[in-house]
């Protein structure tokens, strides 16, 4: 099990990371969530020793690994954000090159890159440099680079960003088979709620340097199993109503997009005397709506204000 105990990181005062507690146990898939600037990076960058934390600890079978970060490193792979491979290099190139670095034994790397490459997807793209390759194989090949040691732990920083359709399903269900058939450990950051929806077995959310919710996905649901979500579908679209509707004191979470606006109520309001008002009085005809069960990003924004990609 890898553990962060009461970790902080300040910069000039601020706290990126402020007293953040998490666990991730052997087979499981968790889900780290937050806006930009919540401190992810940050308690990445922490637990795959990159750098010192200013308070806290990681630990490693209870053991910390701050001062010798040795034993953490052979177990975990990091897939970064950024691209990390050398373009003037093909696909066999490169994991030779960082497989030297892992010190894997030349034979056994062979072996290793073999079944990376099929992993990934790429066993047929070997002889074309990297430059060529498009967004999603790069992607791809980003991940393969984590794998080459067979890490217990993955972490996996944003894996999907600007890639097309194919390549990141390729990606979604490289992730599941790791983890059902190796029974490797990932820590997944998105900023695709549907993808943390259907990896993760729990999920961390974090705002401002801190966890302010953990569970399971129906446990994370439930913080807001007091209230309903409504989608109205609108013949055409008016701000001053979206803006009437944004007033009312009983309607939160107000939000447009083209013909549909939606918003959250306490479960037992009964909102239609609201709105059929606001529709007559701003010439809105409803064509319809519906309710909605609340779902990971009605959370996110409840919890935190923002919508994940702000």
């Amino acid at each position: 099990m890898i553990e962060v105990v009461n970790l902080t990181k300040t910069f000039k005062k601020v706290n990126a990371v402020d007293h953040l507690n998490l666990h991730i146990e052997p087979g499981e898939i968790v889900g780290l969530l937050g806006p930009n600037g919540a401190g992810k990076s940050t308690t990445i960058a922490i637990m795959s020793t990159l750098i010192q934390p200013t308070k806290g600890d990681v630990l490693l079978q209870h053991k910390s690994v701050l001062k010798n970060p040795s034993a953490l490193r052979k177990a975990l792979g990091v897939v970064p954000q950024e691209i990390a491979l050398y373009q003037e290099l093909t696909a066999r190139e490169n994991l030779e090159f960082f497989g030297s670095i892992y010190k894997i034994p030349k034979k056994k790397l062979i072996e290793r890159i073999d079944t990376v490459l099929k992993q990934i997807g790429l066993e047929h793209e070997v002889k074309k440099l990297v430059k060529h390759y498009s967004g999603g194989m790069k992607r791809r090949l980003n991940i393969g680079v984590a794998l080459l040691h067979e890490p217990e732990y993955l972490i996996m920083d944003e894996p999907t960003v600007g890639i097309d359709p194919q390549s990141r399903n390729h990606i979604l269900e490289t992730v599941k088979k790791l983890n059902k058939e190796a029974n490797t450990a990932i820590i997944y950051t998105s900023h695709y709620m549907e993808e943390v929806e259907y990896l993760c077995d729990r999920i961390y959310i974090m705002d401002k340097g801190r966890i302010i919710a953990a569970g399971t996905k129906d446990e994370i649901k439930a913080i807001l199993s007091s209230e309903k979500t409504i989608v109205l579908k609108l013949e055409k679209h008016s701000n001053d109503f979206a803006t009437a509707l944004m007033e009312q004191g009983v309607l939160s979470n107000v939000h447009v997009k083209e013909s549909h606006i939606s918003f959250t109520v306490a479960k037992n309001t009964d909102f239609l005397p609201i709105l059929l008002p606001l529709c007559e009085k701003y010439g809105i005809v409803l064509k319809s709506f519906h309710v909605e069960e609340p779902t990971l990003e009605d959370v996110f924004l409840h919890l935190t204000g923002r919508a994940l990609r702000n």
